[in-house]
C-alpha cells in the first residue's frame, strides 16, 4: 500500500532561550505518517528540515543546554582527558611496511591531531628498520601531512589514499565536513611536474591500473549509494572520464580494488545477501569486463587472484553457497570447474582469504575469536594441494579472549606475514611471522605511559542463558580485585560492582576484544567493562547473525537484556551501577532496551542512534535506506515487517507508564549525533531526546550534535580524546556516586 506523510503546518521560529537548565521544547507539530492502513503521528518530523535556522537553532539550544548542565562534570572531564593523553605515546611511530624500493609509515607528533605519512627509501635488510620518532630518517619523503591538510578546517577525513604501482603518485581524497564525499586530487612523489586533475564526489574505494596513468574509482548517488565505476586518465579533465559499470538495483553497491598481486582490477557488486564479481586486466585497462560468476540472489562471493612462482594464475573464492559458514573454492585460470580448497566448519565462519605468492592468509571465527590462519603453498604444478589443513597453522595469542587479524602486507612474494595481535588486556602488538614455521616475531608494542601493568587487569569470558536456550558470550576486563577467578577459573565478583555494558548486534559486525588505553580511566576506578556478543552479529558464525536479523531482530534486543539481568543476578553489579553503550545500530540496541527494561540500567549512552527506524526505513530516498531492506526488512511492502519494527523502533515506542500503570522512568541518556551524517539521520536521535522528555518531565535525557561532522564525530584525535572524556565523566558521575 501507499505511504503518505502529510504535513500539517508551515515551519514557524522558535523564540530564543538563554542557556539554562531547562530542556529546549520546541513546537509540536503533528505530522501523520500512514502505511498499511495504520496512522502515527509523529510531532517532530519537522525536524528533519536540515538546512531551517529554526532546526539549527534547536540543535544548539540542545547542545547549550547539555553543557550547562552537566558544567559540574567539566573539573572530572578535564582529569580523565589529561589521564587518557598522559597515556598515549603523543610522538610515535607505525611499524615501517616494505613496498617495491620504499619503507612506508605513518608517524604522530604532540600537539599535532592528524597522522603524518611517510616513506624512506629500502635496504638490503628485510627486516623492518627500527625508526626513532623523535629523529628524523635520511632520505625520509612525506607523502601526506593531514595537519597541513586539515589547516583552516573543523573537520578531516581522508577516504581516500593510493600510491600508484610505481610509487611515483599518490591519490589523495579529503572530506572536510563528515558527509563522506571526497574530492581527489594526484600528487606527484618523484619531483615530476603535478597535474590539475580534481575527482568530486568520489566515495570510497580506488584503483590504479599498473600502467600509472589511468585509475578507477566509485560515485555516488543522491541517496549517497556507490553505484558507478569511472576510469580516469592522469593528466586529464574528470569530464573525459569514461563509465566502466553501473549498478541499476537500489539494493546493490559497487567497490573496486587491485589483486594484491597485481594482475587484476576487481569490482564488486554486493547487496546484504547476494554478489557478483567482475574483472579487467590491471595492466590492460581498457580492456572489457570479464564476468565471474553471475549473481544469484541468496550467493555471496569474493574472489582473490593468484600468481605461483611458475607464473600459472588461479583463481580462490571463498562463498557461501552450500556452506553457511563458507567455504572456499580454487581453479586455475580458464578452467571452468571450481574444486573444494576449505570445506565448511560448522560454527567456524570463514571471513576472508588474502593471497600471497607462497601462503593464503585466512581470517576466520574461533571459539567466537577472531583468528588467523596460515596456509602454506607447494611448489607443485598443483600449489594447494588436497588437506589444506594439515598444512596450515593458526597464529596463537596469549590471552582470551583475543584479537587476531591481518596487518598492512604491501609485499606480495613475502616470506613473512604481518599480524596484529591485543585482547582487553594486551595493547595491540604488532608482529611479523615466518610463514615456514610460525615464528612470531614483535615489531612492536602499543606503548602505554604511566606504568601500565597488564598482570593488574584480569579478562575472561562468560557464557549467558538466553531466553530461547542459547548461551550468548559476553567478554570481560576488570581491575584485579573487582573480578577474581575461582579454583575452576572462571571469572567472579567478590561484590556488585559499576559495570559498562557494551553492545551492538547488527551487519554480522563482530564486536571483538582489544584493548584502549583511553578505557583505563574506567578500570581503574573499580568499573567492569563487558562486550556483550549479542545475536545479529557475527561472533559464533553466519547462524548468529542470521538469528538477529529481519523477522529475528528483537532477539537481539532480548540477548542484551539477557546478559544484563545475569551479570545483576551473578552479583557482578546492580541496576543502581549499571551502565549501557552502543552506537548507530549499537544505538538502536541502546533505545530498544531503554524501552524493553528502562528498570535494569542507571544511564545509556546511544552514538549516533538509529532509533527511528520504522520512518528511516519507510522512506526509500533517505541515504542507505533501499540496501538496508535485506538486514531489517521493508516496511513498505511489507505489513509483517511493518507491524514487527513498529514494535521495537525506540522512538515509536517511548511510554509515559509502565504496565502496572506506574510513571515510566527511563534511564539517563547521553546520545550524540553529527550534522552531515549520512548514514543516520541527526534528527534521529534529537526526536527521541525530545520524546522521553515529553513521556516524563523526570526523564533526564541530553544531546550533542557535532554541527561540522558525520557518523565518526570529531576527526582529530586530540578532539576524540575530549569527547571521550566527556562520555566517561558521564558515566562515572552516574554509575559510580553509591558504589
Amino acid at each position: 500500500m501507499p505511504i503518505v506523510l502529510t504535513r500539517s503546518a508551515e515551519l514557524t521560529p522558535i523564540p530564543w532561550q538563554s542557556v539554562s537548565m531547562r530542556p529546549p521544547s520546541p513546537v509540536r507539530r503533528p505530522h501523520e505518517i500512514r502505511a498499511h492502513g495504520d496512522t502515527r503521528v509523529d510531532p517532530y518530523f519537522w525536524l528533519r528540515e536540515r538546512d531551517h535556522d529554526e532546526v539549527l537553532a534547536h540543535l544548539r539550544a540542545e547542545n547549550d543546554y547539555r553543557a550547562a548542565s552537566l558544567a559540574r562534570l567539566k573539573p572530572l572531564e578535564s582529569e580523565i582527558f589529561a589521564e587518557m593523553k598522559s597515556r598515549i605515546e603523543e610522538t610515535d611511530i607505525s611499524v615501517p611496511v616494505r613496498r617495491n624500493a620504499w619503507w612506508y609509515y605513518e608517524r604522530t607528533r604532540e600537539g599535532l591531531s592528524y597522522p603524518i605519512s611517510c616513506r624512506a627509501p629500502f635496504n638490503d635488510d628485510p627486516t623492518p628498520p627500527v625508526i626513532d620518532p623523535a629523529i628524523p630518517v635520511p632520505g625520509e619523503q612525506v607523502i601526506l601531512d593531514e595537519n597541513v591538510e586539515a589547516e583552516g578546517h573543523d573537520y578531516l577525513s581522508v577516504g581516500v589514499f593510493a600510491v600508484s604501482p610505481d610509487d611515483s603518485w599518490v591519490a589523495v581524497g579529503t572530506d572536510f565536513d563528515g558527509a563522506e564525499r571526497h574530492r581527489v586530487t594526484l600528487r606527484p612523489l618523484a619531483g615530476q611536474d603535478g597535474v590539475d586533475d580534481v575527482l568530486e564526489n568520489l566515495y570510497y574505494g580506488f584503483a590504479w591500473a599498473m600502467d600509472n596513468r589511468h585509475v578507477f574509482y566509485t560515485v555516488v548517488d543522491d541517496a549517497m549509494r556507490p553505484f558507478q565505476i569511472w576510469r580516469h586518465v592522469l593528466g586529464t579533465s574528470q569530464s573525459d572520464d569514461v563509465l566502466v559499470l553501473q549498478e541499476d538495483d537500489a539494493q546493490f553497491t559497487v567497490s573496486v580494488g587491485r589483486s594484491r598481486d597485481d594482475e587484476v582490477i576487481v569490482i564488486m557488486i554486493g547487496s546484504s545477501t547476494t554478489t557478483e564479481v567482475h574483472y579487467l586486466d590491471a595492466h590492460d585497462p581498457t580492456a572489457a569486463l570479464v564476468l565471474v560468476d553471475e549473481r544469484r540472489h541468496g550467493v555471496e562471493y569474493g574472489v582473490e587472484h593468484l600468481r605461483d612462482a611458475a607464473g600459472r594464475h588461479w583463481w580462490l573464492k571463498l562463498t557461501n553457497e552450500g556452506a553457511v559458514d563458507f567455504q572456499l573454492l580454487v581453479r586455475r585460470d580458464g578452467d571452468e570447474a571450481w574444486r573444494v580448497l576449505l570445506a565448511e566448519r560448522p560454527g567456524n565462519r570463514l571471513d576472508s582469504v588474502d593471497a600471497f605468492a607462497s601462503f593464503l592468509a585466512i581470517s576466520e571465527r574461533v571459539d567466537g575469536c577472531a583468528a588467523l590462519r596460515v596456509v602454506r603453498l607447494n611448489d607443485a604444478e598443483d600449489p594447494f594441494g588436497d588437506d589444506v589443513l594439515a598444512r596450515s597453522y593458526l597464529v596463537a595469542a596469549e590471552a582470551s579472549p583475543s584479537t587476531v587479524g591481518l596487518g598492512d602486507n604491501a609485499t606480495y612474494d613475502a616470506d613473512q606475514v604481518r599480524v596484529i595481535m591485543t585482547s582487553l588486556v594486551t595493547p595491540v602488538l604488532v608482529a611479523d611471522v615466518d610463514v615456514a614455521d610460525g615464528t612470531v616475531h614483535v615489531r612492536k608494542q602499543q606503548q602505554v605511559k604511566g606504568g601500565y601493568d597488564p598482570s593488574r587487569f584480569v579478562t575472561g569470558r562468560l557464557w549467558v542463558t538466553a531466553s530461547d536456550g542459547v548461551r550468548v558470550p559476553v567478554s570481560l576486563v576488570a581491575r584485579a580485585g573487582v573480578l577474581t577467578r575461582d579454583p575452576q577459573g572462571d571469572l567472579i565478583a567478590p561484590n556488585p560492582a559499576p559495570l559498562l555494558l557494551y553492545g551492538y548486534g547488527s551487519y554480522e559486525i563482530s564486536m571483538d576484544p582489544g584493548f584502549s588505553s583511553l578505557r583505563l580511566s574506567l578500570l581503574e576506578r573499580g568499573v567492569v567493562f563487558a562486550i556483550a556478543h549479542v545475536r545479529g552479529g557475527g561472533e559464533m558464525g553466519r547462524s548468529w547473525y542470521e538469528m538477529g536479523k529481519l523477522a529475528q531482530k528483537p532477539t537481539t534486543f532480548s540477548d542484551f537484556v539477557a546478559v544484563a539481568r545475569d551479570l545483576v543476578a551473578r552479583g557482578y553489579t546492580s541496576p543502581a551501577h549499571l551502565a549501557a553503550r552502543g552506537g548507530s545500530a549499537g544505538g538502536l540496541l541502546m533505545g530498544a532496551v531503554m524501552n524493553l527494561a528502562p528498570e535494569l540500567f542507571r544511564c545509556v549512552v546511544a552514538e549516533v542512534p538509529f532509533v527511528d527506524a520504522l520512518s528511516t526505513m519507510l522512506d526509500a530516498s533517505l541515504p542507505l535506506t533501499v540496501g538496508e531492506w535485506e538486514e531489517w526488512g521493508d516496511p513498505a511492502s511489507s505489513p509483517t515487517i511493518y507491524r514487527l519494527m513498529k514494535a521495537y523502533s525506540p522512538y515509536d515506542n517511548v511510554r509515559s507508564t509502565n504496565p502496572d500503570g506506574s510513571p515510566r522512568r527511563y534511564p539517563d541518556l547521553l546520545a550524540t549525533g553529527g550534522l552531515n551524517d549520512p548514514r543516520v539521520g541527526f534528527w534521529e536521535p534529537t526526536k527521541w531526546v525530545l520524546a522521553l522528555r515529553d513521556a516524563n518531565p523526570e526523564n533526564v535525557a541530553y544531546l550533542k550534535t557535532e554541527m561540522g561532522a558525520g557518523h565518526g564525530g570529531p576527526s582529530g584525535r586530540y578532539d576524540a580524546w575530549r569527547d571521550e572524556a566527556e562520555v566517561v565523566a558521564f558515566i562515572l558521575d552516574e554509575i559510580t556516586a553509591s558504589a
